[in-house]
C-alpha cells in the first residue's frame, strides 16, 4: 500500500470508530499509486504522442492549406491501403507455399489481388524511394500534383481523378481498336479458306460500325487465331504493338519481348477469366465488378 494511503489512514484513526470505518473504507479502494502496478512502456507513449502531433499538424493543414491538404491526406491514405494489399498479399503467398497450391489455382480475388499488387509495386518503387529520405515526401507531394497520372497508382489518386483517369485510359485503348482492325484486314489475304475471310471481314466490319459482333460469330472464327496469319508467333512488330497499348503494356521493346509479354498477360487473363467462371460475377462485390472491368486499367508497364 503507497504511503500516501497510510498516512490518510492514520489521521482518519484519531476521530474514533467512525475514523476507524473511513479508515478501512480507504484501505480496501484500489490504490493509483500502488507499487504493484507495472510502469507503463515509454514506446506506447511515444505513440501516442506522435498521433497527437500528427493530427494536430493535419487539422493545421487543413485550416491554413487545404489544397495541400487534399494532397497530403490522399497520400498518407494511399500509404496505408498499399501496406494493408502488402499485408494481404504476404498471406497469400503463405498459404500458397503452405497448402502448394499454384497461381491458376487460386480463387479469383486472391489471383487478382497479386496480379494487381505486383503491378501497382512496379510503378510505385520510384515514387517509394524518392520519399524514403526523411521530408522527402514533400517532392512526392510535388509529383502527384503535377503528373498524378504517370508515376503514381490508383491509391494515390482522388476520387475525382480516378474518374478523369480511367476515362482517358477508355478514350486511350478505343484509339488503338482502329490500327488492330486495320493491321487484321491486312493480313485477311492470308488466310486460305475463303468462307473464313468472309466471316472475319463481316465481324471486322459490324466491330467499325460500332456494333457488338455475337459471341457464335466469334467462336466460327477461332480457328483463324491458332496459326498463321494471327497466332501469336507470327504477329509482326506493329501489331504486337497495338495489342500491347491495348492491354497497356510497354510497347517500345524488341520484338522478342514484346511477344513475351503479350503471351504471360493473355495467359494471365485467360486464367482470371477461368476463375471468374468458376465463382461466378454474381459472388462479386461492387468493387470488385469495378476493378474487373478495368482489370488493365492504366497501370502501364
Amino acid at each position: 500500500m503507497a504511503l500516501y494511503r497510510t498516512g490518510t489512514c492514520r489521521l482518519t484513526t484519531d476521530g474514533g470508530g467512525r475514523g476507524l470505518r473511513q479508515c478501512l473504507v480507504l484501505l480496501y479502494q484500489p490504490c493509483h499509486l500502488s507499487t504493484s502496478q507495472k510502469p507503463q512502456g515509454v514506446l506506447p507513449l511515444i505513440t501516442s504522442k506522435v498521433k497527437h502531433l500528427n493530427a494536430k499538424y493535419e487539422r493545421f493543414l487543413e485550416r491554413k492549406f487545404p489544397k495541400f491538404y487534399i494532397l497530403y491526406s490522399t497520400f498518407m491514405k494511399g500509404a496505408r491501403m498499399l501496406w494493408i494489399d502488402g499485408k494481404e498479399v504476404t498471406r497469400i503467398r503463405r498459404r500458397m507455399k503452405s497448402q502448394g497450391i499454384q497461381y491458376h489455382q487460386l480463387p479469383y480475388g486472391d489471383m487478382e489481388k497479386l496480379r494487381q499488387f505486383r503491378r501497382d509495386l512496379i510503378k510505385a518503387t520510384p515514387v517509394i524511394i524518392i520519399s524514403a529520405p526523411p521530408f522527402a515526401n514533400y517532392l512526392v507531394f510535388v509529383l502527384m500534383y503535377l503528373f498524378p497520372r504517370q508515376l503514381l497508382i490508383r491509391h494515390f489518386w482522388t476520387p475525382k481523378q480516378q474518374e478523369e483517369f480511367l476515362e482517358i485510359y477508355h478514350n486511350k485503348r478505343k484509339d488503338v481498336y482502329e490500327d488492330v482492325l486495320d493491321g487484321l484486314l491486312q493480313s485477311l489475304p492470308s488466310v486460305t479458306e475463303r468462307t473464313l475471310q468472309d466471316q472475319i471481314r463481316y465481324l471486322v466490319t459490324q466491330v467499325q460500325q460500332g456494333i457488338h459482333p455475337k459471341v457464335a460469330n466469334i467462336e466460327q472464327v477461332r480457328t483463324a487465331f491458332s496459326g498463321p496469319p494471327f497466332c501469336m508467333s507470327n504477329l509482326d512488330v506493329y501489331q504486337m504493338r497495338s495489342l500491347s497499348r491495348i492491354m497497356f503494356l510497354t510497347p517500345h521493346l524488341p520484338a522478342f519481348f514484346l511477344q513475351r509479354r503479350l503471351r504471360s498477360h493473355i495467359f494471365e487473363i485467360h486464367h482470371l477469366d477461368h476463375a471468374l467462371l468458376q465463382c461466378g460475377v454474381q459472388e462479386l462485390a461492387d468493387e470488385e465488378v469495378k476493378r474487373t472491368m478495368g482489370a488493365a486499367s492504366g497501370e502501364t508497364l
